[in-house]
């Protein structure tokens, strides 16, 4: 668990003098007992965890994504609006921690085994430090022991993205191989089963990146790491005891494990844990039910479109589909729907009363307003008070990447359907479709999505994990892999409103609950009810909110503000201020 303030100071003991990638920790009689003895290899390993996404980037993870509508348009996807010089992410501190640690892990005090399991843990941190760099950057150095002040290497260049991820997997067999934990019931330490999840979702990244990315010449080793994240996968399934999470039923049993204060241990590999004992906490709440805090993040309804009906149809061969309002068209739906947004019968609990909670457009903006990271509570949502833990690996996602890694190599079985999809899908209360993969390619997720893309199995797959893994920060990694970044562009919609100054009632409780007009609010307003404004003109300007037909349609949200998709977005610029202290660096394509 962090934060480790005893693993702090002995470390700021032991290795006194290292606050830089480019300063060498001394060696002292403190550093000498850090590695003569199995507590001390314990308390330096414990500092690799920073190298984890905490609470907070979880909750952030989504905020740029195809599916999320926010209040403003990202700088990266304003045309001349992201350089060099806003671009971030080029530290390297934790690397030299790590590596120092591999360097100085040897000695003959400490039985093999042990060392080899303190430098297995290294080695994981080491790869997810650097799967991390090549996903924002592409070719990186690669920099596998400490380096001095004076080391001429601090100034090479960059190293192929070949060598890099070949050594990313080195580390990552090393860590499947060498840590002897098998089980944390905290889920916040790095298993053996840890590791080979991980490796899942590194090698299914990889793997597909190469096969869509075509411009690097790499296509033909995609299908060799495909093999390694399904067999990576394999084994998770097959020996690490872990299963969905099927407590509460088909109505919570998913949102379930994000709401809960410990870890939910069936499903949760890795988690960022929350303790109110030890003051740590999330901001979950405040961010998602704030109209200042966060972003308003919402889903859009390309996206919510996705969701099949509970008998396993696609929503979209319903006819009028375009045209139903949302309190209708959310009636009937994967369950997953219903626990990932304000829908329904869906309550919050203010004081020591429950109160019906529908979307609420002071934080939405398409009405597709997101639960799932939240908790219920409004006590939680003022601050930083939230106490749910968060999945940083969970068992859902290695059954997505074995599917996925299986069906890219045209291996993948009804078999395999059946222990992967269906068992997602049969968690989310649909009952059709179940028991073999489908053989007919869905034309709403051609049309809207991977036009590409002709295998059934395979877009049903990409539906799955879409819908599955939601806001949890994959969805921008994924388009980067699968070379969709057009899909950035997509209309940032919201549901569809029949008329103007028609009070919509959108939890079916009596009581209506917003309405949408042009220029004057309705006199007197009804009770209860919010107006919001969707003139095409707002105070001289283009009104960021309007309705697509202009006085009914589907919601828009900055339709008006141009995004434009430019391929050099698959990576990221090397940052301006690092470029200038190594020029050897170079810049990616397209940033120069």
């Amino acid at each position: 668990m962090k934060p480790y303030l005893t693993t702090f100071l002995f470390l700021c003991l032991a290795l006194a003098g290292c606050d830089s990638l480019d300063q060498e920790p001394e060696a002292t009689v403190t550093g000498s007992a850090v590695f003569s003895n199995e507590r001390g290899l314990e308390l330096y390993a414990n500092s690799f965890y920073d190298v984890l996404p905490t609470a907070n980037d979880i909750v952030r993870g989504d905020a740029m994504a195809d599916y999320a509508a926010r209040t403003q348009v990202p700088d990266f996807l304003l045309p001349g609006a992201f350089s060099a010089r806003q671009s971030s992410g080029w530290d390297w501190r934790p690397l030299r921690n790590i590596n120092y640690f591999l360097a100085n892990n040897n000695n003959p005090a400490v039985a093999p085994a042990v060392r080899n399991h303190y430098r297995g843990l290294a080695r994981f941190f080491r790869a997810w430090f650097y799967f991390d760099k090549v996903k924002r950057f592409g070719d990186v150095p690669w920099i596998g022991k400490p380096q001095s002040v004076d080391d001429p290497t601090l100034y090479n260049g960059r190293d192929p993205r070949t060598l890099v991820m070949d050594s990313v997997l080195a580390d990552l067999n090393f860590a499947i191989k060498n840590i002897t934990t098998t089980a944390d019931n905290s889920r916040s330490l790095i298993t053996k089963q840890t590791a080979a999840a991980f490796k899942s979702r590194v090698c299914l990244f990889e793997g597909t990146f190469r096969k869509y990315q075509t411009g690097y010449g790499l296509t033909g080793s995609a299908n060799q790491w495909l093999t390694e994240a399904a067999t990576a996968a394999e084994q998770v399934m097959t020996t690490g005891g872990f299963s969905l999470n099927a407590a509460g039923g088909t109505d919570r049993a998913y949102r379930q494990v994000f709401t809960s204060q410990a870890p939910v241990a069936s499903e949760v590999i890795l988690a960022a844990v929350s303790d109110p004992a030890l003051s740590v906490y999330n901001d979950a709440n405040w961010w998602w039910t704030s109209a200042t805090y966060g972003s308003r993040v919402s889903l859009i309804r390309t996206f919510v479109n996705t969701y099949l009906n509970i008998d396993g149809t696609p929503f979209t061969s319903k006819a009028g589909y375009e045209t139903m309002p949302f309190a209708q068209e959310v009636k009937g739906r994967d369950k997953r729907l219903q626990q990932t947004i304000r829908m329904g019968d869906y309550r919050r609990t203010n004081g020591n009363a429950t109160e019906a909670a529908p979307p609420v457009f002071s934080y939405t903006y398409t009405g597709y307003q997101p639960i799932k990271l939240t908790l219920d509570d409004t006590y939680y949502d003022g601050g930083t008070r939230n106490i749910n833990s968060l999945p940083i690996i969970r068992y859902a996602e290695v059954l997505l990447n074995y599917a996925e890694a299986r069906a890219e190599l045209g291996t993948f079985s009804n078999a395999d359907w059946v222990k992967t999809i269906g068992a997602l899908r049969q968690r989310a209360g649909i009952t059709g479709g179940l028991a073999a993969k489908p053989t007919v390619a869905d034309a709403y997720l051609q049309t809207n999505y991977f036009p590409g893309i002709s295998d059934a199995a395979l877009l049903e797959i990409r539906r799955e994990r879409g819908i599955e893994l939601v806001l949890e920060g994959f969805r921008f990694d994924d388009i980067i892999r699968w070379r969709r970044g057009p899909l950035m562009e997509m209309i940032w919609n919201g549901f569809y409103v029949p008329a103007l100054n028609q009070p919509l009632d959108l939890n079916e409780d009596g009581k209506a609950d917003v309405a949408f007009y042009q220029n004057t609010a309705p006199t007197p307003p009804a009770a209860g009810v919010t107006y919001v404004n969707v003139s095409p003109t707002l105070n001289g300007r283009a009104n960021p909110q309007q309705l697509k037909n202009g006085t009914s349609g589907e919601l828009t949200w900055l339709a008006n503000v141009p995004r434009k998709w430019d391929d050099k977005f698959y990576l990221y610029p090397i940052p301006e201020a690092d470029r200038l202290i190594n020029p050897k660096l170079g810049q990616n394509p397209g940033w120069e």
